[in-house]
């Protein structure tokens, strides 16, 4: 009687984060950043009672932290089949 060896076969499961983060990703994430770095160059411009210290800079700051990050992280783009 032969006995025949059978190899364990191990199916690749793949991450659906592997590869989540493509090029636009790293660009809107890099413009966010940039419109951060905007913001609070804002705020330390003039007296403290500015218009760009109290109105611009917080509405810059929110802009890039309420809507660029998320959006840098949301983004994918569509598969095509």
């Amino acid at each position: 009687m032969v006995k025949k060896k059978i190899k364990p076969t191990l199916k690749k499961v793949e991450s659906p984060f592997k590869n989540y983060w493509e090029k636009l990703n790293y660009i809107t994430f890099g413009t966010g950043f940039i419109i951060l770095v905007l913001g609070y160059y804002l705020m330390t411009q003039g007296p403290w009672d500015n218009v760009l210290s109290l109105s611009v800079s917080p509405v810059v700051l929110i802009f890039a932290y309420l809507v660029i990050f998320p959006l840098a992280i949301f983004i994918k783009k569509k598969k095509s089949n």
